[in-house]
């Protein structure tokens, strides 16, 4: 466990409980709930559960970065999550975070409220990410894959897995540092379910503490993704089981942060697995 994560405007605490991001898609197309919540209202009303229900953060996505994904432009990703974080943080006692890899979407969301970027990309996509994140003060969360969503999933081997996302991390890191963004900003997640296959994904949750190496807090995003259906035969709705599975063994690995879409179900898996790994 790692102590504090500061964040644009506040901190938190890492050190006596997991912490849960909810996932708050506003996307037509999102892999398991596109379209749900692409109304301000039922945003509103979705992010307020999750916050009733054991959430810490709640992140707001306005364009799908699952596997084959189209690309969304900035005007229409601004669209769709300005005016739900606007909303939200008027309502919320919990921080918000901004799924995107362009600077001037975090921008503007940081800006709307927003306290941490979500960047799938690690800085790789947009040079001007790293510099917004440290203009503004943020927390933001350092993510490796391989390519854009469209091509991400046509190249999945790798001479040593973990080995080369370690240091995929560690260039990002060092990118973040360089741009003036302090240490005690950054959370680093090693991108399951992109660039990776199967086993790939496997061997990630089974070596995760590997990435302790870094010495930063880890978070990790397993829920409802295609590679536990691919194992038990489940279709995104009917994954909850898998994912407890796997958010159990990730924190047993070490990871610190968890984002997920069924809040309350994981808020009790994560708080009877620390109970039992502090006794």
């Amino acid at each position: 466990m790692h102590g504090i994560w500061r964040l644009r405007t506040r901190t938190i605490d890492l050190q006596h409980r997991p912490c849960l991001m909810g996932i708050l898609n506003v996307t037509p197309d999102s892999f398991s709930d596109g379209s749900r919540y692409s109304d301000i209202d039922a945003a509103v009303g979705k992010a307020l559960e999750m916050e009733a229900s054991g959430a810490d953060i709640i992140d707001v996505g306005g364009e799908s970065t699952r596997p084959s994904a189209a690309p969304v432009d900035e005007e229409e990703e601004l669209r769709r999550v300005i005016p739900v974080i606007q909303a939200l943080s008027r309502r919320l006692s919990i921080p918000l975070s901004i799924d995107t890899y362009k600077s001037r979407v975090a921008r503007e969301a940081l800006q709307a409220g927003a306290e941490i970027v979500n960047d799938v990309s690690a800085f790789s996509f947009d040079p001007g990410m790293a510099g917004v994140v440290a203009e503004i003060g943020a927390g933001v969360v350092l993510m490796h894959t391989r390519g854009r969503p469209t091509e991400m999933q046509h190249d999945t081997c790798y001479v040593d897995l973990v080995g080369e996302i370690v240091e995929s991390l560690r260039r990002s890191v060092d990118m973040a540092c360089a741009a003036g963004i302090s240490p005690d900003r950054v959370v680093v997640d090693p991108g399951i379910g992109f660039g990776k296959d199967l086993q790939g994904n496997l061997t990630l949750l089974n070596r995760l503490d590997a990435f302790a190496t870094l010495g930063y807090p880890i978070l990790v995003g397993t829920s409802r993704k295609s590679f536990i259906g691919t194992l038990l035969g489940r279709s995104p709705d009917n994954r909850l089981f898998g994912t407890a599975a796997t958010v159990c063994l990730a924190l047993a690995k070490g990871a610190d942060v968890f984002r997920v879409h069924d809040v309350r179900e994981m808020r009790d898996v994560l708080d009877m697995a620390a109970a039992v790994l502090r006794a």
